[in-house]
């Protein structure tokens, strides 16, 4: 399925004015009802772009395009699209050129056609690199040695690939470029190499958009790790601890030598390298909104999550605190401004999966869509690119609220049972209960 092609201007102000007029109508008709009247406080996605994706997905290793029951996953997919992010080399991609000039797209053209399938908003990401072009022998491909970074020499190769596939698939308009910064690490001197990898992102870049200016290209991708403790601290900090300064360096240096960017691209956990998820899971979660606030003050671009990540290393939570968990970093991606969001898919090859979008397409009566699917299918439906969102909050900060002006969706983050007012109505969650509320 093709990306629908950018709205013209006049239609999207059509669509804003009237959703406006309907914000203004919803806290009118609240305030005759003697309820707490509502005001827009901002908008989800992209500044001015109705047509940018906002919630969706990464591929991963064992995904749905293959096993008995990939045909059920298809259908749970296909009822609301949503991006759907795929690798070109790993995650279920192998080599796609693993000697010079030749080319093996055939896993990678099967997953593309499970997404046009499943009526998913593509995604490239553009890693990793073949092995001849980080010093392994052509023709040969060691998966141990996958996060390894091309070398300088070969950066143009590299890009001449992500042209290549860029080509290959013209009906993919977004691309990130790398992952993690995977290999642009210097051990030794114990920093990002992000001068190199900056050299390396420009080349790509500009490859891409010899292919098509209108591609939408962006980086740098990188994790962004922090500290409670030791560590390198940085300004950027709260309860939950401090974000790396070696990552603002990275960042900094990217932003000030890019040769472009449609957006920026981040991705982390809300747990620290040094204490895990502190001082609690839900505390934990402010360092989604203070790393987009520092990011909001660096760049206009839009901001992307290709990953983020809420539940401790021993992950011991149930299903249903997961969820909850992850609903609440949604809403504080979205109410600090973040323009697309997509979620690590979790990999499995049995009936049991924790966090999985759905259960594993290999096992027979596989495929059924698991909590976190319907949760991003619900975001999607309720909170696509432009929706104006309305200040509605909970009395309780137990209850994260987000709110547009025809539903919001409330969750209770605690394990306890919580009555609260919400725009001046009283509601009682269950423990970690998710309830849609309409306007």
């Amino acid at each position: 399925m093709a990306i629908r092609k950018r709205l013209p201007m006049l239609i999207i102000c059509a669509t804003l004015l009237g959703a406006l007029a309907a914000t203004l109508g919803f806290a009118i008709q609240r305030a005759s009802e003697g309820r707490e009247p509502v005001r827009t406080v901002g908008v989800v996605g992209a500044r001015g772009l109705g047509d940018w994706p906002v919630w969706g997905f990464t591929h991963t290793d064992y995904s749905a395009d293959v096993g008995p029951s990939g045909g059920t996953a298809a259908s749970a997919i296909a009822r609301r699209p949503v991006l759907q992010n795929q690798h070109i080399m790993g995650w279920g991609a192998g080599n796609p050129e693993p000697a010079p000039g030749t080319f093996d797209f055939r896993s990678l053209d099967r997953r593309m056609d499970y997404i046009r399938r499943t009526h998913g908003v593509p995604v490239i990401t553009l890693c990793c690199a073949p092995d001849w072009m980080k010093g392994g022998t052509p023709g040969r491909t060691d998966w141990n040695t996958l996060e390894v970074a091309p070398t300088r020499d070969h950066y143009q190769d590299f890009a001449a690939l992500a042209a290549t596939v860029a080509r290959r698939y013209p009906d993919v308009r977004y691309f990130a470029v790398w992952n993690e910064l995977k290999g642009f690490f210097d051990q030794k001197a114990g920093r990002w190499r992000y001068e190199d990898f900056t050299d390396f992102y420009n080349t790509v870049y500009d490859a891409v958009k010899a292919v098509n200016p209108r591609i939408r290209v962006g980086g740098p991708y990188i994790p962004m790790y922090s500290y409670v403790g030791g560590g390198h601290r940085s300004a950027v900090s709260g309860p939950w601890g401090s974000v790396d300064q070696r990552v603002i360096d990275a960042i900094d240096y990217w932003l000030a030598h890019k040769h472009g960017a449609d957006f920026i691209a981040v991705d982390g956990p809300t747990a620290s390298d040094d204490r895990d998820v502190y001082p609690d899971e839900v505390t934990a979660l402010d360092k989604l909104g203070a790393i987009d606030a520092w990011l909001r003050s660096k760049t206009n671009l839009p901001i992307w999550w290709d990953e983020y990540y809420v539940e401790p290393q021993s992950l011991p939570w149930t299903e249903r605190k997961r969820v909850a968990i992850n609903a609440a970093a949604l809403i504080e991606l979205a109410r600090t401004g973040v323009s697309t969001v997509l979620y690590w898919n979790n990999e499995a090859q049995d009936a049991r999966c924790q966090g999985c979008l759905w259960i594993s397409t290999l096992v027979p009566n596989g495929g059924a869509p698991g909590g976190m699917l319907t949760l991003l299918q619900d975001f999607a439906r309720w909170f696509p690119a432009g929706t104006p969102l309305i200040g509605l909050s909970s009395a309780d900060r137990r209850v994260r609220v987000l709110a547009q002006p025809r539903e919001a969706v409330a969750v209770n983050v605690s394990d306890r049972r919580v009555r609260t007012r919400i725009g001046g109505d009283e509601v009682t969650l269950a423990p970690y209960e998710i309830r849609w509320l309409d306007g």
